[in-house]
This record gives structure tokens, sequence and C-alpha cells, in this order.
């Protein structure tokens, strides 16, 4: 699919659509009580949010850190803030003060504002001597309805559902609406700006490729503050008029009940989210029901074919594959919905309405079949990294194309498929070893629920590598069981010297599995091993 093109703003993202319709459901921990939000609702509360800004001398340009859990208020904070030509600036509420302090002085923060009782992130503010906003929603459980406050120099202000007017001045597309950090693998984070036209591009090349109309509705089990939820989740089905069930956080016990009560009719999550999932079908009241869904949708980490081939038998519907990433306001490729066309599994996909190829070291395109480094481009690809030329030089090519760190190669049907990070493949005494392919390998063991390789020091070969799994429930696995599996299934210079049986990975934010943290972490138990062996 070709690159396409909008003008749209996230103003008109929202306000295009009938007032009248929902598009935001809150359930509460009684699934008796939940709330409703109208579009009108939500473009009011929005534009009140923006009025309080522009009230506290917060002008264009000007970053507002986020800092809220997922729910209705984030979402308001969000639009409003891009209402009024400011930028966003969501983050993980769960950050150590630390971590706010770094984010907050890279963006250059002008306001803060923050979920009520998070007391690392009030304590960073406060250091970097900030103005903070303190966020509480009020539910009001006689009506089934919610708002929230802002408390402002002490000051309790409602952003409710009162007719506000509309806005003195409306954003245009290419204002930057959202700031976000890449997640840091292999440096530290670097700031990425996303316009409003980088961000409604995206949205409407996710609708476009799922077919998204009013009649959806989404469950958001990704968070608010990355790509994935907001993005490729919440503003995409906005776009399309349909409507969000948004919890508080993901969880598993409550998910089959708010998705048959408020008949969801897609999500989309990372591996790990669908494994869970799965995971609830021996329990009744939180088993699936077959063909609930119209679709499935992965994204932000790699979906091995074997737990794709498990989620379709499970859920009875389709599951589709997706790349994105930050820089490009999420979706780059995807695999088509069945009534479209092949998907393939082990694929990302085909372009999703945005140019991809594949690059050699001199940012030359390759023909199809050769692996190299996958690149793209599109209106919904940043500008460049927010103060950081080298990085600018080092991730964009001589033509214009945007280099992803990922390694790939574009089939004889233009679908791609990847190897692993650019930084990630493994070079093992010049043997290179794509770690996605191992993964895939060990997971085809129906013992193994989760997988990951990874490469560590060697004085032999440079580098070696090593592996570390996770069994499903009741099943006993030893190093020497996977070892004698892996030998029917890849070569033998491709097969972890080294095989870690573990109750949990560490994991992102997200959910996402970074093989580096994985590194440090099993690097560390084998030498104090070593050290307690001695």
């Amino acid at each position: 699919m070709s690159a396409t093109t909008t003008s749209k703003t996230l103003y008109q993202l929202v306000n295009d659509n009938k007032k009248e319709s929902n598009a935001v459901v809150i359930p509460t921990a009684n699934e008796q009580h939940y709330a409703t939000v109208s579009y009108d609702q939500l473009v009011n509360n929005s534009i009140q949010f923006s009025q309080q800004l522009a009230a506290h001398s917060i002008k264009k340009g000007d970053v507002v850190s986020i800092i809220v859990g997922n729910g209705y208020p984030i979402l308001v904070c969000f639009l409003g803030t891009t209402f009024t030509r400011c930028i966003a600036a969501p983050l993980n509420s769960a950050y150590t003060c630390e971590e706010f302090k770094y984010y907050l002085d890279d963006m250059k923060a002008k306001l803060v504002v923050v979920q009520a009782g998070l007391t690392e992130a009030l304590k960073a503010s406060e250091e970097l001597g900030l103005p903070v906003w303190q966020v509480n929603e009020v539910f009001d459980y006689d009506s089934n309805h919610t708002h929230f406050t802002l408390t402002i120099d002490g000051k309790v202000i409602e952003i409710n559902n009162n007719n506000v007017g509309g806005l003195s001045e409306l954003p245009e597309p290419d204002d930057v609406a959202l700031f976000l950090h890449t997640s840091g693998t292999t440096s530290k984070p670097k700031g990425v700006p996303l316009t409003h036209k980088n961000i409604t591009t995206s949205n409407s090349n996710i609708a476009r490729t799922f077919r998204l109309s009013p009649a959806d509705r989404s469950m958001v089990v990704m968070p608010l503050f990355h790509v994935h939820g907001l993005i490729g989740v919440s503003l995409s089905t906005l776009l399309s008029g349909g409507s969000l069930v948004i919890p508080v956080k993901f969880s598993a016990s409550t998910f089959w009940q708010q998705v048959k009560q408020f008949k969801v009719t897609w999500y989309s999550a990372v591996p790990t989210i669908h494994s869970i999932l799965i995971s609830m079908e021996k329990q009744p009241e939180n088993s699936p029901n077959k063909g609930v869904f119209r679709f499935i949708r992965s994204c932000s980490s790699s979906l091995s074919p074997t737990l794709l081939e498990s989620l379709e038998n499970c859920f009875g519907c389709p599951i589709v594959e997706s790349y994105g990433m930050t820089e490009a306001a999420h979706q780059m490729t995807s695999n088509l919905l069945p009534e479209d066309g092949k998907r393939k599994a082990g694929s990302v996909g085909r372009a999703s309405f945005v140019d991809v190829g594949v690059a050699d070291d001199n940012g030359d395109l390759l023909e199809q079949g050769k692996v190299g480094e996958v690149c793209v481009k599109g209106e919904n690809i940043m500008k460049g990294y927010n103060n950081n030329p080298q990085a600018n030089i080092d991730n964009f090519t001589k033509h214009g194309w945007f280099l992803t760190g990922d390694i790939g190669y574009l089939d004889e049907d233009g679908f791609l498929i990847l190897k692993g990070r650019k930084k990630e493949i493994i070079n093992r005494g010049g043997e290179k070893i794509s770690p996605l392919e191992v993964d895939n390998a060990l997971l085809e063991n129906s013992a193994i629920a989760e997988a990951v390789c990874f490469g560590v020091p060697d004085a032999k070969y440079g580098e070696e590598i090593w592996a570390a799994v996770v069994p499903k429930p009741d099943h006993n696995l030893t190093e020497q069981d996977i070892m004698e599996f892996l030998q029917k299934k890849i070569v033998s210079f491709k097969i972890p010297k080294k095989i870690f049986v573990t109750n949990s990975f560490p994991k992102t934010s997200t959910g996402k599995i970074q093989r580096r943290f994985i590194s440090e972490h099993f690097l560390k138990i084998a030498a104090a091993a070593t050290a307690e062996a001695k």
C-alpha cells in the first residue's frame, strides 16, 4: 500500500464525529457502574482544559508533561493540550523521582499535570521548580457519570460537561502535538516530536488497514503514555468515529467480562498480554468466547508463528501482526484482514500507506530479497530527533529515508520479514545469527511459554549465544531437554550454549522484552553463581 496524505489536526479528528455518539466508556470495579462519554463531552472537556492552559499563560509551543494513569482524564489532558497549540508529553507514572527529573528537564516542560497521589512525580516537579496541576477523577455512582477536577494553586476547578464555546485559535497540521522518548535500548532515550500531521496520517493509515468504523469499539489495554495505546488504538478509533473502553489498568481477570459487557470488537497488545489472556482459557468465568472479536492486532514486539496459531485457535478470529515505532507515529507495515489479502505468519506484513525499503550500510536501497536495514518514508515520520543533530545524521539517509535500526528483507510478495535489531544481531565468530529465528525455534516447543536469546561477550568467538525460557504452567524443563529439542530445529552454531529456565523475564512498562536488559540480568546471575562456586 503506497503512501497517503492528510491535513487533519487532532481537533478535527474528534470534532468531525457525531456529537451524541459514545466516544469513551469507563468501567469500574463494579460491573453495574460505568460511565459513557459522548464526543460532544470529550470535545467540551478538552476545550475547557485548553482554556485553563491559556488562562495560566501556557502558550503555543510550550511542553505540558502529563503524568496520569489510563482513564478519561489523560485523554482530555492530552487532547486539550494539543488543541491550544501546546505540546503534550505523557510520561509513565511509575517512574522514579530521578527518572522524572531526567525526562522533564530534557523536554523543557513548562507545566506538569499529575494524578493526585503520585509522590515521585510531585517530588521531581518540586525539585525542578515546575508548576504542578493535580488531577482527581470524580465518579458519580448514582448517575454513572464521570468528570475530573484540577487543583491549580490551591483552587479546585471542575472539568465537567458544561458548554464552553469554541477555541480562539485552532491548531495547524505542522504544529508539534506530542513529545515522546524512545525506549533507549542502546543509549539514553532520544526525544521524538510528532506533529498533528504525523499523528493523524498514522491514524488514517491504521483506520484504513483495519476498516475501522463507528461500529467498532476497542479495548485499551496498552498504556496511553505510549504510541501503541495512544495512537495505535485510541486516536485511530476516535478518527473512525468508534468508541474506546478504557479500564484503569489491564486485568486478565476482568478483561473478558468487560469485552462481553461492552461489546468490544477488537483490541491491540504486545504478545505478552496475548499470552496472559490465552492462559485464562482454563478458567470458565474468564475464558474467551470464540468469534467475539472482528480481529486482534499484535504490535510493538515480535509475535511468534506458534503464538499466532494458538491465538487464532483460542479466540476464533484473525490475528493481525503490525510493525511500528515511536519515530513513525506508530504503524509502518501490517498484515491485512483476511478479506483484503493474505497474511504471513512470521512477517510484519506489507507497507501501510507509507514507503518501505531496505538499505545497505551506505543508505542505498537494496533489491527485493536482500537483507539490510529497514527504512521508511511518509508523512507519519517525525522530522528529526529533538536537539540531537548526530542522531539525525545517523538515522536519516542522504535520500531522506528514516533508518529504523531493524534488520530485515522484503520477500517476493512485498512482505517484510524482520531478523532483529541491528545492534542485537549476534556475531558468533563471523556467523551472523538472527535472535528472532532462535526465539521462534524455542517457542515451537509446546512446553515453553516465553523465550528470548541474546548475545554475551566470549573470548573465543567474540560473541556467544545464550537464551532464557519461561515454561508453561505444570511443565518441567531442563537445559538439556531444550538443547536436544533445538538440535532438530536449527544448525548447531545457532543453538544457545547456555539456557536459563526461569519463572519470568524483566520487561518494560509496556510489556516488551528488551534483549539488553535480559542479557544484563542473566549475566549477573551467572557471575553470582560462578563466584559462589569458588
